[in-house]
């Protein structure tokens, strides 16, 4: 622990599959003191659970062991810690296989591992009850944990379902030597995590404005330089691809959370305090955030198998997309004994067809059919031969985008919550010693620091004069956006660049207004909208979007990663004020 100057945490995994070499890239691109990972998701936990199943030694992210081998040596050498929460269902198993690549390489590192979360034991702690035997319930953990094993020297620290934020709040705890109670500086270290947690996002990766990021190559990973008193400088190697700019920390920030007061099992990180400012070429300084005790509970994650599924996609070509669409389906179900023989269809229809199409490609739609049922054969090739008959007695130009194809098992995804007398913090330290983490305080959220009431401005007054002084324009002209899962749930962060366009973004985009530009399929949906005004941004988040999560939705873009830029398509009719003061800030 180095005390007095922040403490420089670079991150080298946004997901388990990120870039193998971005490892590589951080230790050897500019001075780091600890180089994280974040591997785990929703989905990654089921995937994992999976891999266990047929081989109960797995059960971890296997591509952190690739480059633990190809840094160790480098980071052993410059004092450089390893934090990662790869260990996913496996903690120790992992921390195991990472001896085992030490001494093969003949190097001697001290290496430790948090474990606690894994709930499979004691399912009858959690609210509401499970009801089966999920595959995986998980608790999420804080960085208190961490923080411990690097105090005792570790080198590598490997972590079962922490959140993703504790990568960095552990050792910036450690690094500082926080207490439990040090609010705000743990709420700046939740926040500067949030930001660096999914890699290149961070970075000019993901970003609506294109115009802006001037070097196209792939973004270098973040690093986060936290400070003290919990404030943080934003940043990435120099020569690297990208742009760290406060519109790319902003998106990030925005990212799949809810309401602006941010629960951790640490802390309470109210969002809407939070404060960005350029403080150089690729750096942003992320200051004021203000922090209050956790919760009493602890979020869970529970993961079932839910079935079997197959989906395949027929091509519709030219005239009378519906009427074809509507005959396609009725001989397929059909011919396989009804709809109702499934435990679950999704039939959509997408339209990409143009009228009087200028090739071949522009005149096509497709119908995309997806069953569900708990007997796998129903839906494999009972279901694609089923298809595949059609060839020749369906619709004129018949064809699939793929060949018949099998079932596969998917999973569904549940929250819920865990008092934490029924979660024991573990840390096991290099030297093998047990060490239980204990909780830190916990109570109600304070309402004063950040609710769904949080501030914000009001509209200027619109001019005299006809509607004319209105234009009809794309929203993402306005407002940036990026959009994401949190479970079942989609949520869509929304920011813009100047005070006038925040204004007016407030007042006009109501929960009314964007269930009709959300269209259709949030018609029937509860979507709420938070303001955080010191980001100039609205958090707002349609409920039951995604079903049962990620693993389950027959949505074509089940972690709504795209909603976001289709909301800014929609046009909307914007004051020609609010496009000057865009135009004087130089926004376009």
């Amino acid at each position: 622990m180095t005390g007095g100057r922040p403490v420089r945490i670079a991150n080298c995994s946004g997901f388990y599959g990120d870039r193998l070499a971005a490892a590589r890239e951080m230790v050897d691109g500019g001075p780091i003191d600890v180089l994280t990972g974040d591997y785990l998701a929703e989905l990654t936990m089921l995937i994992l659970a999976k891999g266990q199943a047929k081989d109960p030694a797995g059960g971890y992210a296997r591509t952190f062991l690739t480059q633990v081998e190809d840094v160790l040596g480098t980071c052993l050498e410059r004092g450089t810690r390893i934090v990662a929460n790869a260990g996913g269902l496996n903690p120790a198993g992992l921390a195991a296989a990472v001896r085992e690549v030490a001494a093969r390489l003949g190097l001697d590192a001290a290496v430790a591992h948090v474990e606690g979360d894994d709930l499979r034991g004691r399912l009858d702690a959690i609210v509401p009850a499970p009801g089966g035997t999920p595959v995986s319930a998980n608790a999420y953990l804080g960085g208190w944990g961490i923080a411990a094993a690097l105090g005792a020297g570790a080198d590598v620290v490997v972590t079962g379902r922490v959140t993703d934020a504790s990568l960095v709040v552990g050792p910036a705890a450690w690094w500082h030597g926080w207490g439990p109670t040090d609010w705000d500086a743990l709420a700046g270290a939740v926040a500067a995590g949030h930001v660096i947690e999914c890699g290149p996002q961070a970075t000019g990766g993901n970003y609506p404005f294109l115009d802006e990021i001037t070097d196209r190559r792939a973004p270098g990973f973040p690093i986060a330089e936290v400070a003290a008193d919990g404030s943080s400088v934003i940043t990435k190697h120099p020569g690297t691809g990208g742009l760290v700019s406060v519109g790319t920390v902003t998106a990030q920030l925005l990212y799949e959370i809810a309401e602006p007061a941010y629960l951790g099992p640490d802390v309470t990180a109210h969002f809407d305090t939070i404060a960005l400012a350029a403080a150089g070429e690729h750096r942003v300084a992320l200051t004021g955030t203000r922090g209050s005790p956790p919760p009493e509970t602890l979020k869970v994650a529970l993961n079932d198998v839910g079935g079997f599924r197959n989906t395949m996609t027929m091509v519709l070509t030219g005239l009378d997309v519906e009427a074809k669409a509507a005959h396609a389906e009725a001989l397929l179900f059909d011919s396989l004994g009804g709809r109702d023989r499934f435990a679950e269809v999704d039939v959509r229809l997408l339209r990409f067809d143009v009228p009087d199409a200028p090739s071949n490609e522009r005149a096509t739609a497709h119908l995309r059919v997806t069953v569900k049922d708990p007997d796998p054969r129903r839906v494999g090739r009972e279901f694609s031969a089923a298809m595949v008959e059609l060839a020749l007695g369906g619709y004129a130009g018949f064809h699939t985008t793929t060949p018949p194809t099998a079932e596969s098992a998917y999973g569904v995804y549940r929250p819920a919550a865990v008092p934490r007398s029924a979660v024991t913090h573990t840390v096991v330290l290099p030297d093998g010693t047990r060490r239980t983490v204990p909780d830190p305080p916990s109570g109600p959220v304070r309402a004063e620091e950040g609710s769904r009431t949080s501030a914000h401005p009001r509209a200027p007054d619109a001019p005299p004069g006809p509607a004319a002084r209105l234009v009809r324009r794309p929203l993402g002209e306005i407002c940036g956006a990026r959009s994401g899962d949190k479970g079942g749930d989609a949520n869509i962060g929304l920011w813009t660049h100047d005070d006038t366009a925040w204004a007016w973004m407030w007042e006009h985009l109501t929960e009314d207004r964007l269930r009709d530009l959300l269209g259709p399929e949030a018609a029937d949906l509860r979507i709420e909208r938070f303001a955080l005004p010191t980001l100039r941004a609205m958090n707002v988040v349609v409920h039951g979007l995604l079903g049962d999560g990620v693993a389950s939705s027959t949505r074509p873009d089940p972690q709504a990663k795209g909603l976001g830029e289709y909301l800014r398509s929609r046009l909307v009719d914007v004051p020609r004020e609010v496009l000057r003061a865009r135009a004087r800030a130089g926004m376009f």
